[in-house]
């Protein structure tokens, strides 16, 4: 097991430490949960970055890596729906787009082996989730309309990185059918 996937490892440890954290009724308790948080997300950065640099991409790791990201995302917002910071919707539109682009990204996998890479969209989306997150995390009493927004913005780009990934996935598709096979360079997008 390479240094990239032990990091991918620990961040999914990570995700029952930060729900504890979060409902624990010790003083500061916000500020560990959010530290967690933080720390999941710096592994998150340095594992993708340390396999690419080291040249130490696996499929182990190709299964690690976003399964540790969606845990603890997942897990964020249902506390935060748990503790009536944001509304359940927002774990329902997370977890509904995150099981389809599972289903996809397994048809797509198992069909060529290839998995198309993330992008601008996704990688935003990524970002935009992290801090909608740490502004939940730490500031519990904003006012009302505010972590309803924070978390609507976070997810509207969330959306819109699924529809982008929809239609590589539908590119994908057509090319499986003119071609045979599911062909990357056709698949991937800028």
């Amino acid at each position: 097991m390479n240094l990239p996937n032990l990091l991918s490892l620990l961040r999914l440890c990570m995700v029952p430490i930060f729900v504890l954290a979060f409902f624990s009724k010790i003083e500061g308790s916000d500020y560990v949960a959010l530290a967690v948080f933080v720390l999941a997300t710096v592994t998150d950065m340095l594992d993708g970055m340390i396999a690419r640099r080291q040249n130490k991409i696996t499929n182990l790791g190709k299964v690690l890596d976003p399964l540790g990201d969606k845990l603890m995302a997942l897990s964020v917002l249902t506390c935060l729906t748990i503790d009536r910071r944001i509304p359940i919707w927002a774990v329902i539109v997370l977890l509904a787009k995150e099981i389809i682009m599972g289903i996809g990204g397994f048809y797509i996998y198992k069909k060529s082996a290839f998995m198309p890479p993330s992008n601008y969209f996704g990688k935003t989306s990524t970002v935009v989730l992290f801090i909608a997150c740490v502004i939940l995390i730490a500031f519990k009493d904003l006012p009302k309309p505010w972590p309803i927004l924070i978390i609507s913005i976070a997810l509207a780009i969330a959306v819109v990185a699924f529809i982008n990934y929809l239609i590589v996935f539908i590119k994908l598709l057509r090319n499986n059918a003119n071609s045979g096979d599911l062909d990357p360079e056709d698949g991937e997008s800028e």
